[in-house]
C-alpha cells in the first residue's frame, strides 16, 4: 500500500492519473522510455470478479460486502484490444478496490500473453503489461458486470446473448466514449462516492442512448497486423476512455477518505 494510505477506506482513488494524449508517445510520467506502473499486482491471480450477485440475475454485493462496481473489456482473443483497455483503466483508476476492472474474449485461449505490438503501445501510453494472462469470457464473468465495453458491435451482441440483462449495461468502447461526452459533468462528479460516480455515468451514458451519433463504434482487430495498425487500435480506445475515465476521477470529490 502506498504511503500514507494506510487508513484509506476501500473506496480511495488514491493517485487517480489522466491517459496521455494518443499522440503523446510517452507514459504520462515525463520518460517516454519508461514503462507505466500497474496498481493492481499481478494479473494471474485475479481469475474474475468473484460471485457478487443479487440473485436476479444483475451484479450486486452480498451482504456485508463492500459496494464494488464491475468492468469488463471484451474483444475476440483478448490479447490486444481488451487488455490493452483493462490496462489503460487501471493505471487510471489507481488501485482502489471498489473498481474491479477485468477483460476477456469471446474466443480466447486462457494463459496466453498479450500480443508483443499491444504490450509496446500500451507501455506508450502509460500502461503496464506485467503479469497480463488471457481469459475467456463466460456468463458469469458478464452476470457480474456492471459495465461490459467491447472492441466491436460483434463483442457486444455476444455479450448480451451469453447473458441477456447485460443488454442495459452493454456498450462498444468508442460508443460509451462518444455518449460519455456529451454527459453533463456535474451529473456524475457530484458524487463522492467511486461506486455510485461510476453507476450515475452509466445511467447518463445509456439515456443517451439514439439521441448521440456515434460514426465509428467498431475498433478494427491489429492481431497480426502491423505496428501502425497496433498503434491505431492504441489511440482510438485510449481517446475513446478518455472523457469516461475522466468523469470517474474528476477532482475535487474523488477520494472521501482524506487521503494526503
Amino acid at each position: 500500500m502506498p504511503a500514507g494510505h494506510e487508513n484509506c477506506g476501500h473506496r480511495c482513488w488514491r493517485e487517480a492519473r489522466t491517459l496521455p494524449a494518443p499522440d503523446d508517445p510517452g507514459n504520462g510520467t515525463g520518460d517516454p522510455g519508461a514503462p507505466g506502473k500497474a496498481p493492481d499486482g499481478p494479473r494471474g491471480g485475479l481469475r474474475g470478479f468473484g460471485n457478487g450477485l443479487d440473485g436476479t440475475g444483475s451484479p450486486g454485493d452480498g451482504p456485508g460486502e463492500e459496494p464494488r462496481f464491475r468492468i469488463l473489456y471484451v474483444c475476440t482473443g483478448n490479447l490486444c484490444r481488451s487488455p490493452l483497455a483493462e490496462r489503460l483503466t487501471r493505471s487510471v483508476l489507481g488501485p482502489c478496490p471498489a473498481l474491479q476492472v477485468i477483460s476477456a474474449g469471446t474466443r480466447a485461449e486462457p494463459g496466453r500473453q498479450m500480443a508483443e505490438r499491444t504490450r509496446r503501445v500500451l507501455v506508450r501510453l502509460g500502461g503496464d503489461p506485467g503479469g497480463f494472462v488471457s481469459r475467456p469470457l463466460t456468463p458469469d464473468l458478464l452476470a457480474a458486470a456492471d459495465l461490459v465495453l467491447t472492441a466491436t458491435t460483434e463483442h457486444r451482441a455476444e455479450s448480451v446473448a451469453g447473458h441477456l440483462p447485460a443488454v442495459t449495461r452493454a456498450f462498444t468502447i468508442a460508443e460509451f466514449g462518444a455518449l460519455a461526452r456529451a454527459v453533463p459533468v456535474g451529473t456524475v462528479g457530484r458524487h463522492e462516492d467511486p461506486v455510485r460516480r461510476a453507476r450515475a455515468l452509466v445511467a447518463e451514458v445509456r439515456a443517451l442512448r439514439g439521441l448521440v451519433q456515434v460514426d465509428r463504434p467498431d475498433i478494427p482487430d491489429p492481431y497480426g497486423r502491423s505496428w501502425f495498425a497496433h498503434r491505431a487500435a492504441g489511440r482510438r480506445i485510449a481517446g475513446s476512455l478518455a472523457v469516461p475515465l475522466r468523469l470517474l476521477t474528476r477532482s475535487p470529490a474523488s477520494c472521501p477518505c482524506a487521503c494526503p
